[in-house]
């Protein structure tokens, strides 16, 4: 069964709580907080693997999760990082967000790799936060959540030669004879009801060839098999029009313009790719007899053509050189991409601090401040325990929050929300309070 789309729900691990500890030696008698770290929690990687060919695994298990961090132990013992979850795709897989429809990666290369969910940062222990004038803290974080998000997953496969024809031109013939692939083959339209991929060998090259089910006029308004493998044509860099030149009732030419329609209409970069038009079975005596009228009509194309039997072996090598000539000269032309460049200049640009800011939700009639540092360790740490919001207003202070609650004109008793948290502001202290 061939499944190319699929979608699947991931779950990063959780980091580990901060441990909340102190030493107990013989001889020691004030030794001090000893909390260790949290671990952070395993990251959910995407990779692409030539071994696979479909999405048909995701349509048995569409939950994925990744291991959470250990928490800290005593004796500054930090917690056990959670392992990464790694999960394979075919090459060739497109991967979005499923909620927003952003795309996240283009996995093109065997062993590519992309993070969809990131582990949660393992919370600090009380060591962490001992200072001269705190010297025995009674708090630790906790560890952030991991990231989890629903994913939608599309194959398109990547293969150097597509092979698009009318229902029973002997696409999957011609497949069966030039590659390693085993198509199904019978005398019958739709017999191909999913796209094969076979791989090419010659002498020192070789390339892939897809055989894209068989299309109908109106295939791009989703009649008979629809546009349902028409994306797979979007990878490849030449396109082979197979054309059955015994058919009466869609003549080659006939054929050939329906061909050129449908793809136009689903993609009009499609008819910008370099085609080679084959003319198939002429073995067969009712392609004989009109060879000249339908070479006429080729030659006016502008487009090389050639005219095999794919049945009989007729032709094949000739056809075969030709490809050869155009996908080596197409692959000279594609640029190369240096993808861990662009990854690593991203994550830069992610890394960037961001200025606080605080807006007024006019729905609840509170505050609402938007500072990813300041939201974070609000929710790492239990701010009902008086030393860890001791040390949350002054890390506020020093960050500018306060300042700017009053470049806002922020009045007494006004809500500010903060992460999960719900504040007053107190005018007279210059502070925040702690709503129950």
């Amino acid at each position: 069964m061939f499944i190319d789309r699929a979608k699947i729900y991931v779950k990063a691990g959780d980091g580990g709580n901060g441990c909340i500890a102190f030493r107990r030696e013989k001889y020691v008698p004030k030794g001090g907080p000893a909390g260790g770290d949290g671990g952070k929690g395993g990251d959910v990687i995407v990779e692409a693997d030539e071994n696979l060919e479909t999405l048909l695994d995701f349509h048995y298990k569409r939950h994925y999760y990744a291991e959470r961090g250990e928490h800290g132990k005593g004796k500054n013992q930090k917690g056990k990082d959670g392992k990464d979850l790694v999960i394979k795709v075919p090459v060739g897989t497109l991967i979005f967000d499923a909620e927003t429809g952003e795309l996240l990666a283009d996995l093109i290369t065997h062993g590519q790799r992309v993070i969809v969910a990131k582990g949660g940062k393992g919370g600090r222990g009380n060591a962490s936060f001992a200072t001269s004038t705190r010297q025995t803290p009674y708090f630790a974080e906790k560890g952030e959540k991991g990231e989890e998000r629903w994913l939608y997953l599309e194959l398109k496969l990547l293969a150097d030669v597509g092979l698009v024809g009318l229902p029973n031109a002997g696409k999957s013939t011609l497949l069966s004879r030039i590659t390693n692939a085993t198509p199904e083959i019978a005398p019958y339209p739709f017999t191909t009801k999913s796209p094969n991929l076979g791989v090419v060998e010659r002498e020192d090259f070789a390339f892939t060839v897809a055989d894209i089910p068989g299309l109908i006029e109106g295939a791009h308004e989703n009649k008979g098999m629809g546009d349902e493998f028409l994306r797979h044509i979007e990878r490849t860099l030449v396109l082979v029009f197979v054309l059955d030149g015994s058919d009466y009732t869609t003549p080659p030419q006939k054929a050939y313009e329906i061909l050129q329609k449908e793809l136009y209409l689903y993609s009009p970069k499609l008819l910008e790719k370099p085609r080679i038009i084959a003319v198939n079975k002429i073995d067969l005596p009712e392609t004989g007899e009109r060879l000249s009228e339908i070479e006429e009509y080729l030659k006016r194309e502008n487009v090389p053509y050639i005219f095999i039997s794919a049945k009989e072996g007729i032709n094949v090598n000739k056809f075969l050189e030709l490809l050869e000539k155009y996908i080596k000269e197409r692959k000279e032309n594609i640029p190369v991409l240096e993808i861990k460049d662009d990854l690593k200049k991203s994550e830069r640009e992610g890394q960037q601090p961001k200025t606080p800011s605080i807006i007024k939700d006019k729905e609840s009639n509170m505050w609402v401040l938007e500072d990813k540092n300041t939201e974070s360790l609000a929710n790492k740490l239990d701010l009902y325990n008086p030393q860890a919001f001791s040390y949350f207003l002054n890390y506020i202070k020093r960050r500018g929050i306060i300042r700017l609650i009053n470049k806002n004109r922020i009045k007494e008793g006004e809500k500010i929300k903060i992460g999960n948290y719900l504040f007053t502001y107190n005018a007279k202290t210059n502070s925040l309070s702690l709503l129950e």
